[in-house]
């Protein structure tokens, strides 16, 4: 459990977390204008007389922003609003030109739902939302240039979609959990890249606490600037221990937005918090009301793509194989896709998963590729695989020999060992010879094993491997050792 956590709880207080997460959605264009929505621009190069707000210009709906709001409301179970209205949120801000944001406030496309936590040691099994609502982005303010504040008004109309959950978050590591899992499902859903360090998945975290079995919440401080999952982790522990050292104090908590510095791992005083009433939401005259009709809503599910969730379940169910396992094979939807479906053309899950966990894991951290554009085919890497569960051809050879040629040709892992003289040596005579020899040259070795040192073992393996060029059968080297040693 959490340090700060065990803290609160000896004192006799819980904690109490809500986030607002914000997704920056990967159309084409931006959600009321045609302007691109891309990041890789100049400054001030993706605007026009809309994202900037002059005066007579309309804004115009961007219907796959409609979609994929809706698509991550399916995902995380809630309820699809039927009708929809946009508002005007007014405040001001430099990088927020019109001087005011279009948002969603009373009908939220969204409502209720919740995401699992996946993993282990978590106080709760999901988070619950309260909505998921669609709005524009504000620009970007630079301030690292000197005494000047430079605006960048690229981002300025990009679409978002906010999820807000309940404040029923109950520590720094289910935050954290919660936020990768949300990463996980743009991702597989295909409607976000969620860079954090691009600003694509951003998190505000409401921090609270009181006393355990209260009903009362305590003043809640907004906490921002969080810009990866371990940072927000250190946000809130350091967030809970601040209040909870204040109440133990007797200090009063303002109702106030705080900014966290990754630097020194603490919270600073922003600006008091501003109430609902500020903003001085009111319908937007400029967007009619948006419909969602029950035989779209239909063909949205039908066309979706699997979870992170399901693809856990069902490797669970179908394959057994451990969370250890599972949790590699569904960070990214590729390799979940592609395990998938080679589990369709090979009869050993477990050993399917060990080699796209071992091997192929680490050829594509090592050149830095998607499994996608590993350029090995399902067919093909089924075959490596059943030449290893043969036992026709030996793991170090497969690993470091077999593979990497794959990658440089179409040829099939059985074409490539015959050329190359690789299948394993699987006469028994042959073997037997082998591991006689060997033994006779390590004489002390042997007496020393039989003596009790039985990791020497290793030592006539790899001395076994080393005479036969790798291509000894490893299982009938060991059971002919066995046979030898102990007799």
């Amino acid at each position: 459990m959490n340090k700060v956590i065990t803290k609160l709880r000896d004192a006799g207080f819980q904690a109490v977390v809500g986030l607002e997460v914000h997704v920056q959605l990967n159309t084409d264009s931006k959600i009321f204008s045609s302007d691109p929505n891309t990041s890789d621009a100049q400054p001030n190069e993706n605007i026009s007389v809309i994202s900037l707000g002059h005066p007579g210009t309309l804004p115009v709906l961007n219907k796959e922003v409609v979609e994929k709001a809706i698509l991550m409301g399916l995902a995380c179970g809630c309820e699809i609003t039927e009708v929809n209205h946009f508002a005007r949120k007014s405040y001001f801000y430099p990088d927020l030109p019109k001087g005011y944001q279009t948002t969603q406030d009373k009908t939220p496309i969204c409502v209720g739902g919740k995401v699992e936590l996946f993993g282990e040691g978590f106080q709760q099994p999901y988070v619950e939302l309260h909505h998921i609502h669609m709005e524009e982005d504000a620009g970007k303010s630079i301030h690292d240039e000197g005494e000047s504040t430079l605006i960048d008004l690229n981002r300025a109309g990009s679409p978002l979609i906010e999820i807000v959950t309940e404040p029923s978050i109950k520590g720094p590591d289910e935050a954290s959990a919660f936020l990768q899992e949300i990463r996980r499902i743009v991702r597989f859903l295909g409607i976000s890249e969620a860079n954090m360090e691009k600003g694509e998945l951003r998190c505000d975290a409401n921090i609270s606490i009181m006393p355990i079995g209260s009903e009362q919440l305590g003043n809640k401080v907004e906490v921002k600037n969080m810009n990866s999952f371990s940072n927000v982790r250190r946000a809130i522990s350091h967030e809970l221990e601040r209040q909870l050292k204040m109440l133990q104090s007797n200090e009063h908590i303002d109702v106030e937005t705080r900014t966290f510095d990754p630097n020194t791992g603490k919270t600073a005083s922003m600006r008091f918090k501003e109430t609902m009433n500020d903003y001085r939401y009111f319908p937007c005259p400029d967007l009619p009301p948006v419909v969602i009709e029950a035989p779209y809503l239909d063909s949205l599910k039908a066309n979706m793509e699997t979870t992170p969730s399901e693809y856990r379940q069902l490797f669970k169910a179908e394959y057994q194989l451990s969370d250890y396992d599972i949790a590699l094979l569904t960070e990214e939807k590729e390799t979940a896709r592609y395990f998938h479906a080679l589990c369709e053309k090979v009869a050993n899950k477990k050993a399917a998963a060990n080699w796209l966990n071992g091997a192929v894991k680490g050829l594509l951290n090592e050149r830095n590729l998607s499994i996608d554009e590993l350029g090995i085919s399902i067919e093909r890497m089924a075959g490596l695989i059943d030449l290893l569960e043969a036992g026709r051809l030996n793991n170090t050879v497969a690993t470091h020999t077999v593979l990497p040629e794959m990658l440089n040709n179409d040829l099939s892992a059985l074409h490539i060992a015959e050329s190359k003289d690789l299948l394993s040596v699987d006469n028994v005579d042959a073997l037997d010879d082998m591991v006689t020899e060997v033994l006779l040259s390590l004489p002390k070795e042997v007496e020393a094993f039989k003596q009790g040192k039985k990791k020497l073992m290793g030592l006539f393996m790899g001395q076994v491997m080393k005479k036969s060029q790798g291509k000894a059968d490893a299982k009938q080297v060991q059971k002919i050792l066995n046979k030898k040693l102990n007799g």
